[in-house]
């Protein structure tokens, strides 16, 4: 896929080292301490296991964003469910569209993997990622809440 001058593609491990820096600006945004080995140990790891579907886009040779998504389950469905988990562009290329770009090659893959849909989470007071969301057709949850309980 390809929109104005970004293309957007499933990324491979050959694109480790690049993604590893959108990673960790994406922790950083979410207030997480740098740590660029981490990030290499955790992609590597998700990537070579197949555990998860990076989609990135490219600029003129030079990734700009990606979107992480994990397989599940919805058992009131019983249909597989993919959760939009990352989402990231580089500060210097927001409002451009990548993001918008982004959500959709997600909703294409989940689409031709036959699933029955996408979730999503973002901090309450991300109102910029709400609004590009919204824009996109994503709706707030009516029925549950979301909760947590971290070890």
């Amino acid at each position: 896929m390809a929109m104005a001058d970004v293309t957007l593609r499933r990324a491979t491990i050959a694109d480790i080292e690049p993604l590893v820096l959108l990673f960790d600006g994406y922790r950083r945004f979410y207030e997480n301490p740098t740590d660029i080995e981490g990030a290499r140990r955790f992609l590597t790891a998700r990537l070579e296991a197949g555990e998860s579907v990076v989609f990135v886009a490219d600029r003129d040779g030079r990734l700009v964003g990606f979107t992480q998504l994990y397989p599940s389950f919805s058992s009131g469905t019983m249909n597989r469910l993919w959760i939009l988990n990352d989402l990231f562009v580089a500060p210097e290329h927001r409002r451009g569209g990548v993001g918008a770009a982004l959500l959709a090659a997600a909703e294409h893959f989940a689409r031709e993997d036959g699933s029955k849909g996408l979730v999503l989470a973002t901090q309450k007071t991300n109102a910029t990622a709400k609004a590009l969301y919204e824009r996109c057709g994503w709706r707030p949850d009516a029925l549950f809440d979301h909760y947590l309980r971290f070890f």
